[in-house]
């Protein structure tokens, strides 16, 4: 897991591997986030007539699985992602990274992730406690403006896929 691969076309990226959309969505544009077999696995809907961004994530049935609310006043970038009306985690730029972009993603439950690398171009890694748990690269698909997100077994992807969302959008500036 976690390799490198050479880039393929869609038809054989691993299974676990989730098709994102370079700028994902401006405020009021749905897209769909595919699984590795080109199924539909979630939906992006971006909500209009909101003062801040709002972005809802939905399984195939429309059924909610994550909201992502950019927080109007902070001192660094912050969303929250929330799940049935509760934050689920925490989405912060950190305040000084002289090398490479850095994020953390602060779960309620007490997990959090690192997430380091070059987030612009869709080149980095989720680690818990020092181990990569999940990783976004462009390298699983040849489409133009289109990445991959691989998730660890055992990862809440509805999460790692929310929390890759919210950076998207808060390096990107979109909408």
């Amino acid at each position: 897991m976690f390799r490198r691969r050479q880039q393929q076309d869609d038809a054989s990226a691993p299974p676990n591997v989730y098709k994102m959309r370079q700028s994902l969505v401006s405020i009021g544009d749905d897209y769909w986030i595919e699984n590795g077999a080109g199924q539909r696995a979630f939906k992006v809907d971006g909500k209009v007539f909101r003062i801040r961004k709002t972005l809802v994530i939905e399984d195939p049935a429309g059924n909610e699985v994550a909201t992502l609310k950019e927080k109007l006043v902070s001192i660094r970038d912050e969303m929250t992602i929330e799940r049935g009306g509760q934050v689920l985690a925490t989405v912060k730029k950190a305040l000084f990274t002289p090398l490479r972009e850095r994020f953390s993603v602060d779960a309620a439950n007490g997990v959090s992730y690192d997430v380091k690398g070059n987030i612009t171009d869709h080149q980095y890694e989720f680690e818990r406690d020092g181990q990569q748990v999940a990783s976004v690269s462009k390298r699983w698909f040849a489409i133009r403006d289109t990445y991959g997100v691989e998730v660890g077994p055992n990862e809440d992807v509805a999460l790692v896929l929310a929390a890759t969302v919210a950076l998207d959008q808060m390096t990107h500036d979109v909408g």
